[in-house]
């Protein structure tokens, strides 16, 4: 071989090499020239030297349209090598930037001229490490100041990486150590560049690589967070070729970083990473073994805002799956012959993810679960947003699978649900939703039952609610009622005060009631006992009207017209429900809250219930019990009997004419109103009406002389009943007109007017002498408005005094009456004198007549009578 070699070299040249010969030697005469300049000791004087180089190799570059390159190339290739290639490496270290950076752009036109441009490596690359690399570049500046320099040096690597190809193999670590400097270089561009020249490295020079790749991570690491978003992007492609042609060691220190950058702000970045990651899933050599790492990061991307990171994300994962799923035909031989449509009650059977996709998940979500439960309890409120919805699309995918894992899926969707992100619970309800719709209902409330029971929460309801309202009526049909039973527990619709527990335990029922429809009417009582306890306890804080929906809705699936109906037959077995625990009530009882919103909302139901109303505040409204209690079962009583006919007498008009005594008759009646009318006025009015001191008992009185005065107002009661209650009560009703609530005196004036105007028997009349005496105090009254209702009542005394023809009364009570009524027609008060007048010109029977007559004669006869305008009207009202 030597001497063949030896025999070439001796052989004359032929036409073509002489031709080459002659044009390398011309080009070298030129150079030869030139060349001393660059050890000019003037800084323009080697400036001006690099400057004719340019210009000589400019005009050496082949113009002709015939010219040969690569004879061209074959011809510059020597005194490149030779002459030019050392005097521009040792320019790069001039102390002229100018200089330098002739120095670069020639050696970038000497490279992409030369024939071999791989045989100037070897003193290039040293070259290039000695102004680039410093001995600590994490400490020290580079040897170049210059950041244009620097830049173009770090270009001028990249073109030797991408002419040189593999000859870069033996010159790796020169190129890696600059590359470490680079990548962390103050300018931003020289990052960008070197991220481009690393990539190159590593496709260039794929045998070798690997050994080196793992010292460029740290570095590349580093700069992934600069703050230059286009930085962050180079950084993110150029670790993507980095770990695809190294050591898969490299992949579990880039991927907490890849991450991060998930939430970073701006699209392309997170587009960045969904693409380094999908191409890592499809071409990464060792990727079975990080399938758990890489899928949640692709998988992430799936939720992302910007709509064409999403696509392509999901296009990626499609791919990924298509490709996974060939690789083990074998074993996915069966699914794949005996494909079944998708579950039938599917959330988007249309775009239900691909076998291999599901597969992938599946065989992955032991290792991918706790990390992502982990996560959506952590600190910072991106990730837990990210991991919430990552759970749902892993549900998505591993469908019935889940079941294996039900346990801590539904611990964290608890805890979880709890947040304060409102994103996060909207995702976690999502997934507790996918639950239902995949997993049976037998299991998942073997799971949330027992710690519903344990310990209820706002939480622990929303997931229920979740849970049944992505479950298949066919599947929740049989545990509807123990599931309404559940929620009916005092310890769970009662567990908390708090309006988001009452919110969550109101969605529910409307989940069951949504869900189940018809087949919620078995338990149409137990889902009434929780609406009446949101009611009650949530109603004053909003969710009143949703409750109002969600009866009405009951009451559709349950064939009924509307939630009066629901009332109408839950009314008595709610009552019922309620008094069994009535004897310990209290103004702080929940119990009360609910019994006050079943009477108030019953409608004409409640006058089917009498016979469980009426013990229940027989024992409640006892002097005994607690005052508080006792004022808020009178203002409920009191709005009841303001429309009594439509509540507790609602049964009243039905049994009009009927008389023939029946079995089923008496049972009617015993739901009357009126049967229990003797024990709401002696065993409740009567015994709050007895005067206590105190500001409290007080209160309770006004109260039941409130209340007392809507059940007489109320027009169910026949003269006779009114004459019943007034033979009673009259004595307390004197004695409330002292009073010192303006509302007890003022009401307690109506109640005795109402009292005489529907008295047709013979009065006691020591009874009726006892009433005008209390009337006629009340005209001294600090209120007018008092005063103006004693007068009104003082007319019907009057009336009733005339009706009785004296019986009743005598001529001397009479004339002290109209005596007393005669001072007031000098009242300040023009709208008291007004009324007394009336009183007089009302004046009807034998004996009011004569003392009235006396009175207006004694009266005229006065001197200075008629210098009183109000007295002398008398005459003209004795004149009518």
């Amino acid at each position: 071989m030597a001497a063949l070699v030896a025999a070439e070299a001796a052989a004359p040249p032929g036409p073509a090499e002489a031709a080459e010969t002659a044009e390398a030697a011309e080009l070298s005469r030129a150079l030869s020239r030139l060349l001393p300049g660059l050890e000019a000791d003037s800084k323009l004087g080697r400036r001006r030297a690099l400057e004719a180089l340019e210009r000589a190799l400019e005009a050496a570059r082949p113009e002709a349209p015939d010219a040969d390159p690569a004879a061209a190339a074959a011809a510059f290739q020597g005194p490149w090598a030779r002459l030019l290639l050392p005097r521009l490496l040792r320019c790069l270290a001039d102390p002229a930037e100018g200089c330098r950076a002739l120095a670069v752009h020639l050696l970038g036109l000497g490279l992409r001229r030369a024939a071999r441009p791989r045989d100037a490596l070897p003193r290039l690359l040293p070259a290039l490490a000695a102004r680039l690399a410093g001995p600590e570049p994490a400490r020290r500046p580079p040897p170049e100041a210059c950041e244009e320099l620097r830049l173009a040096l770090v270009e001028l690597l990249g073109l030797a990486v991408r002419l040189g190809g593999s000859a870069l193999a033996p010159h790796l670590d020169d190129a890696v150590r600059v590359l470490r400097c680079t990548l962390l270089d103050p300018f931003a561009a020289v990052r960008r560049e070197s991220c481009d020249c690393a990539a190159a490295l590593a496709r260039a020079t794929p045998d070798h690589f690997h050994m080196q790749s793992e010292s460029l991570v740290g570095p590349l690491m580093q700069s992934i967070s600069h703050q230059h978003w286009k930085v962050r992007v180079a950084i993110i492609e150029a670790t993507g070729t980095v770990v695809q042609f190294g050591s898969g060691k490299s992949v579990d220190d880039v991927l907490p970083h890849f991450a991060q950058r998930l939430f970073d702000n701006v699209p392309q970045v997170r587009q960045a990473v969904t693409r380094v990651v999908g191409d890592w899933l499809l071409r990464l050599r060792d990727r079975y073994s990080f399938f758990h790492k890489l899928i949640p990061l692709l998988l992430s991307s799936l939720d992302d805002e910007i709509p064409e990171i999403a696509r392509e994300a999901a296009n990626l994962w499609e791919k990924v799956g298509l490709q996974w799923q060939t690789e083990n035909e074998e074993d996915l031989k069966d699914k794949l012959d005996f494909a079944g449509p998708p579950p039938a009650h599917h959330p988007s059977p249309g775009s239900r993810p691909g076998l291999g996709c599901r597969e992938l998940v599946f065989r992955n979500l032991s290792k991918i679960l706790p990390a992502v439960c982990h996560d959506i309890g952590d600190w910072v409120a991106g990730t837990r947003v990210k991991s919430a919805q990552l759970l749902v699309v892993l549900l998505l995918h591993a469908e019935d699978h889940v079941t294996q894992h039900l346990e801590p899926v539904l611990r964290t969707l608890q805890h979880a649900c709890a947040d304060e992100e409102r994103a996060v619970v909207s995702s976690c309800t999502r997934s507790a939703q996918l639950i239902g719709t995949f997993v049976s209902p037998e299991v998942f409330l073997k799971l949330i039952l027992p710690t519903l029971r344990k310990s209820p929460s706002p939480s622990g309801l929303l997931v229920l609610a979740s849970v049944i309202q992505g479950c298949p009526r066919e599947a929740l049909r049989p545990h509807v009622k123990i599931i309404a039973a559940e929620l009916a527990q005092a310890h769970i619709c009662q567990g908390s005060e708090n309006l988001l527990y009452g919110e969550s335990l109101l969605l529910c029922v409307q989940a069951v009631v949504a869900v189940s429809r018809e087949d919620c009417r078995g338990s149409s009582l137990q889902l009434m006992e929780v609406l009446v306890t949101v009611l009650a306890l949530w109603g004053a804080t909003g969710l009143g009207d949703k409750v109002q929906e969600t009866l009405a809705t009951l009451a559709a699936v349950a064939s009924m017209d509307s939630s009066l109906d629901l009332f109408r037959e839950h009314t008595g077995p709610l009552l019922e429900w309620l008094a069994g625990s009535h004897q310990a009530w209290t103004i702080h009882s929940a119990e009360l809250l609910q019994f006050d919103v079943v009477v108030t909302h019953s409608g004409p139901a409640l006058g089917e219930a009498l016979p469980q109303l009426v013990p229940v505040l027989q024992s409640c409204l006892q002097p005994t019990r607690d005052p508080s209690m006792r004022l808020r079962l009178f203002s409920t009583l009191t709005g009841v009997l303001l429309r009594a006919r439509e509540t507790v007498d609602s049964q009243g008009a039905s049994l009009e004419g009927l008389h023939a005594p029946s079995p089923a008759l008496s049972c009617l009646r015993s739901r009357q109103f009126h049967a229990y009318l003797d024990t709401m006025i002696k065993d409740i009015f009567v015994p709050n009406l007895q005067w206590h001191a105190g500001r409290t008992a007080g209160a309770i009185r006004t109260a039941a002389v409130s209340c007392l005065w809507a059940l007489i107002s109320s027009g169910i009661l026949s003269n006779k009943q009114v004459q019943e209650v007034r033979g009673t009560l009259t004595p307390q009703i004197l004695t409330a007109l002292e009073e010192d609530s303006q509302m007890t005196r003022l009401t307690s004036c109506r109640i005795i007017s109402a009292f005489l105007k529907t008295s047709d028997d013979v009065i006691d009349p020591d009874k009726f002498m006892k009433i005008y005496p209390e009337l006629l105090k009340r005209l001294d009254d600090v209120s007018t408005e008092v005063r103006l209702a004693a007068t009104s009542t003082l007319v019907t005394w009057l009336e009733r005094a005339g009706k009785e023809g004296g019986k009743s009364c005598d001529q001397g009570s009479i004339q002290y009456l109209y005596r007393e009524l005669l001072v007031y027609l000098d009242d300040p008060e023009s709208t008291v004198q007004d009324a007394v007048l009336d009183v007089f010109s009302k004046t009807t029977g034998s004996v009011a007549f004569c003392v009235f007559a006396a009175l207006v004669r004694e009266l005229m006869g006065q001197p200075g009578s008629r210098l009183c305008p109000r007295r002398s009207e008398l005459s003209g009202i004795w004149a009518k």
